[in-house]
């Protein structure tokens, strides 16, 4: 069998999804209620077997090597491992310059495992992936470099690196974010363009020889799309794997090809309505292909009061409720609430995202906002019903979402 490393990348600021990363990495950033952004790609390659796994992290990484090392035990007596390797600076005082430099500055971990093969994946995407059939297709191909892609419609490609490919799916072309009017069209689709993921599968000693080589350029900017990739498919096998066609077991039609990149609010809100759909386009319920977090020793979730006359019944609807949860006497409607989460009689909460031990006081009014954990609304609050008003005390997005950052001491509303 041929010998696997995993390399997660994990390192990045995430600025744009300030102010949920103002005290924690981006990858740490909770999702769905009960997991954190990295409990997805790392739950796929657990479900693919493939069980010795490095994260490379680098900024605010206190919260995120936490919830590695309580949530991601394996097996050490069979070699299994998902380890945090935090910025060494073994080539110099000075942070991972880029996506390429970071698997440069760690080559060791690569050399101590002594691996055939290596992939390097990113640590914000929420999605499913079977990683085998995507291993198969570069043996298959005896590639140097698979890089994993799909198909997004042409106006979006100023937000990805575009491949071109020939038919036999050897990549002939790279161009990093071009605008709609110079990325290629996919082959036979004018309308679409085929997408890098930022999802890598090397050849060891390819991976090896492409990130000493890039170290040495200066004027590089040491990242894997551009640096690596960009350079690499011209003197050596770089082939794609079409992310649309992976199957998962037990996911259905309509999930098949669902990738989202949650690096803003509003991408971020977005994706975790998803989940909440009658018939979702992401399901967490898969039990074929679980998504593995931290087992917290919490209580059930509890609905108290069921006062109709004073309109005082704790219930949720379209909605998803962790464990620990109370919903005393309030409605939650179209909400995720996080472990912990209380909402209080009269208040009506809706299309919001309550971090853990967010605590709404009663009769308050919420819409569309995402509160960050221990955050506590006194009664009668008020938010996400007036825009101005909000703007002047949170962070609003364009869109109208409401951010209230962690800890934060809430006022309440006039």
């Amino acid at each position: 069998m041929a010998r696997l490393l995993a390399m997660i990348l994990a390192g990045g600021r995430g600025e744009r999804l300030d102010p949920l990363t103002r005290d924690r990495a981006k990858p740490a950033v909770p999702f769905g209620g009960r997991y954190r952004i990295i409990d997805f790609v790392l739950s796929n390659f657990a479900n693919s077997g493939v069980l010795k796994i490095k994260v490379l992290t680098q900024y605010k990484s206190d919260s995120l090597n936490k919830h590695l090392s309580r949530a991601w035990r394996l097996s050490n007596m069979l070699g299994h491992y998902v380890e945090a390797i935090p910025a060494q600076m073994r080539t110099g005082p000075e942070w991972f310059k880029g996506s390429a430099d970071a698997i440069y500055q760690n080559l060791n971990v690569i050399t101590d495992e002594g691996p055939d093969f290596v992939f390097v994946f990113g640590a914000d995407n929420v999605y499913r992936m079977d990683l085998r059939p995507m291993l198969e297709w570069h043996q298959e191909t005896e590639a140097d470099c698979t890089v994993a892609a799909l198909p997004v419609p042409i106006e979006q490609s100023a937000s990805f690196g575009v491949i071109e490919v020939d038919a036999q799916g050897r990549m002939t072309g790279f161009v990093e974010k071009p605008p709609p009017s110079e990325a290629k069209p996919m082959p036979g689709d004018p309308s679409r363009c085929l997408a890098s993921m930022g999802n890598y599968l090397f050849s060891a000693d390819a991976l090896v020889r492409e990130v000493v080589r890039d170290a040495d350029q200066p004027e590089s900017a040491h990242d894997l799309g551009p640096s690596i990739i960009g350079e690499m498919f011209k003197r050596a096998k770089v082939y794609v794997y079409d992310f649309a066609a992976n199957r998962v077991p037990g996911q259905s039609e309509k999930e098949r090809g669902y990738w989202r990149d949650v690096g803003t609010i509003d991408a971020y809100f977005m994706s975790n309505l998803d989940l909440i759909q009658v018939d979702p386009v992401f399901n967490l319920y898969n039990e074929r292909w679980p998504v593995y977090t931290t087992q917290l020793p919490h209580p059930p979730a509890k609905f108290v009061f069921s006062d109709e006359a004073q309109k005082r019944v704790g219930h949720a609807t379209d909605s998803l409720v962790s464990e620990g949860c109370i919903i005393s006497g309030g409605h939650v409607q179209k909400c995720i609430l996080s472990p912990r989460a209380r909402v209080n009689s009269f208040a009506y909460v809706e299309e919001s995202i309550l971090f853990e031990n967010v605590n709404i006081g009663r009769r308050c009014k919420i819409r569309r906002a995402i509160i960050d954990k221990n955050v506590e609304v006194p009664p009668n609050t008020t938010i996400g019903y007036d825009a101005e008003e909000d703007r002047r005390r949170f962070h609003v997005t364009d869109s109208g979402i409401v951010v209230i950052p962690k800890g934060m001491k809430v006022d309440r509303s006039e």
